[in-house]
């Protein structure tokens, strides 16, 4: 299945590594247009992500020692901005990450991360059989810290919210006497956690009117910033209470992204070895080291 990013590559507007285009496995349209607030469909965050050739995963394949010689640069993302793309009238954002740096993130719970795999299905441009499976298991990423990094990136949202920007966001504040634009994802995000830590699932169009509706001025900042004290005193008490785990399960997101990898490579014998043969080489190697230490003593 073609993606945009094998068109923009064709007609000359984009020049991502060559593997790339072809090793796309998600892709998804974020932004606005994923909050259902948006009313102009002409500028589009994109978000996903992509598979590296296996010798970037698993450099030892290609003779690298990690911290000796020379070391080859590591792929964690391809990102371009303003790409003009005349022939749909659009202008696009690219944020295309590794599969290791895309599971690493999401781990965490950033929220652009987590809001990249709770898009609206109209939003997915692109999803392959590894893309699909990934986010069908959405949710298995989910848990308590997602409260710290959410109200973290609110809590930036509320200083922005305050700033004099240049050009049509300084129109904003001028006619508001705040940035509408990052007091509405204050909102956003404040919304977002409590859904997470009540139903371990996130609906991101859920709220739509209410973010349209500080979209275009109808909230004062007051407003604004008493509704995030207000939540930010329930959610504390929300945080003990939620019955999502403290932290992520390390082992089982780890044998998804094994199992994602193994789908695109085929077999990882030779890159991986798993615990099982780690513990039977560890063995074999410890029966050796007594034999010769007996036959030596």
């Amino acid at each position: 299945m073609a993606n945009v990013i094998e068109r923009l590559v064709s007609d000359g507007l984009i020049k991502p590594p060559r593997w790339l285009p072809s090793n796309i496995h998600y892709l998804t349209i974020m932004g606005s247009v994923a909050y259902g607030v948006s009313t102009d469909v002409s500028d589009m965050d994109i978000y996903g992500f992509c598979i590296p050739p296996k010798e970037i995963v698993f450099p030892h394949l290609a003779g690298e020692i990690m911290g000796f010689g020379r070391q080859h640069t590591r792929f964690d993302q391809y990102q371009q901005h303003h790409v003009v793309d005349n022939s749909g009238n659009k202008e696009y954002d690219f944020a295309i990450y590794s599969i290791i740096r895309y599971f690493q993130l999401v781990m965490e719970n950033n929220p652009n991360m987590i809001d990249s795999l709770f898009t609206p299905h109209r939003c997915v441009l692109h999803s392959t059989f590894v893309g699909n499976m990934v986010r069908e298991n959405r949710r298995m990423f989910l848990h308590k810290k997602c409260w710290h990094t959410f109200k973290g990136y609110a809590y930036s949202q509320v200083k922005k919210m305050a700033r004099n920007p240049e050009g049509k966001r300084k129109e904003t504040v001028d006619k508001y006497g705040f940035d509408v634009k990052f007091a509405y994802h204050v909102v956003r995000l404040i919304n977002e956690v409590e859904m997470i830590l009540t139903e371990g699932d996130l609906d991101l169009e859920r709220n739509r009117e209410q973010l349209k509706a500080i979209r275009s001025g109808e909230w004062t900042k007051e407003q604004i910033e008493k509704y995030f004290e207000t939540k930010e005193r329930e959610l504390e008490s929300l945080y003990t209470t939620s019955k999502l785990p403290h932290g992520p399960d390390e082992d089982k997101i780890k044998a998804l992204l094994l199992q994602c990898l193994e789908h695109h490579y085929g077999s990882l014998s030779s890159c991986v070895i798993s615990e099982s043969d780690a513990i039977i080489a560890l063995r074999e190697v410890r029966k050796t080291l007594d034999r010769y230490s007996h036959v030596m003593g």
